[in-house]
């Protein structure tokens, strides 16, 4: 085994260890004395702690054994295989470590639903980065998606996880137990996008103007940002005219809106979200690194 293969796989167990504790603590200290059910394998395996008392953790390895059989039959072996990993490291850390030593928060149910969908979701974005899952709602998602092609990935993956939010409300016995479990949802997705695009996010800004080439000389010299021209043709006027895209730190964009404004404030201006962003004047290509670890095995 090579050095480099070798020092991935300690960053996986350190990973997945440090991911399943945060996880462990959303879910033990604040999602089950609140009582809900965020969706997912957990979600389930809440609603069946909530009737039969068995451990929170081992329900989730249960549940997830024939969605893991499905996996590894007809999607990525190699991703199932590294998910069962994370699995029983998660057992272990909810049902031998943090339940057994860490009390749990019995106050407001905003909170508890809240900070619980934080850490879970800071967990679950941490396993992300190592080419992991914590299966249940991913792999369920990925198989009804693989059953209707039509059906993106992420709609079907929060289409399971509503159902399960639905069958909450006559175990937990009321509608506000969903809300708060869609609250939950809700503030574990943001953390998982925060952490994973976060850092990398930027504006992306489309100019359609008879002053482009002016605009983009003011944007490299005073914002020291690169810019793109293409070649475009008005579908009305079917002339041909070029568009001006450049790609800015989010703070920046007032300075592009000032400098578009200062040339032509009758511009055709396209503004939109760049989730992530790298490459020379932002984060180093994550891509070498991506390479090298597939170049290790």
């Amino acid at each position: 085994m090579s050095q480099l293969k070798r020092n991935s796989r300690i960053v996986d167990w350190f990973v997945d260890i440090l991911a399943s504790l945060l996880q462990a603590v959303g879910v033990w200290c604040f999602i089950e004395p609140c009582k809900i059910a965020p969706g997912g394998a957990s979600g389930i395996a809440l609603l069946i702690n909530h009737v039969t008392g068995l451990p929170v953790g081992t329900l989730t390895l249960v549940i997830n054994i024939p969605l893991l059989i499905a996996s590894f039959l007809l999607l990525d072996r190699k991703m199932t295989l590294r998910t069962v990993r994370t699995l029983v490291i998660m057992t272990v850390c909810l049902d031998w470590v943090v339940a057994p030593i860490l009390p749990q928060y019995v106050g407001d149910r905003l909170i508890s639903s809240a900070f619980g969908g934080i850490l879970a979701g800071a967990g679950v974005a941490l396993i992300f980065t190592r080419g992991s899952t914590t299966g249940g709602g991913d792999i369920m998602g990925k198989l009804l998606q693989k059953q209707f092609p039509w059906m993106r990935t992420g709609y079907a993956i929060m289409l399971v996880d509503f159902v399960i939010i639905g069958i909450s409300i006559p175990v937990f016995g009321g509608l506000e137990d969903a809300l708060y479990g869609i609250i939950s949802m809700v503030c574990s997705t943001q953390t998982i996008d925060a952490i994973l695009y976060g850092m990398n996010k930027g504006t992306m800004v489309l100019v359609a103007s008879k002053h482009n080439r002016q605009i983009a000389g003011d944007i490299m010299s005073q914002l020291g940002r690169g810019t793109t021209f293409f070649k475009s043709v008005g579908g009305f006027s079917q002339k041909e005219s070029e568009t001006l895209m450049c790609v800015v730190d989010r703070k920046q964009f007032y300075e592009v809106k000032g400098i578009i404004d200062r040339w032509d404030r009758n511009a055709f201006v396209v503004v939109s979200e760049a989730k992530e962003i790298y490459g020379e004047g932002f984060l180093d290509d994550p891509r070498s690194a991506a390479e090298m670890e597939k170049a290790a095995g």
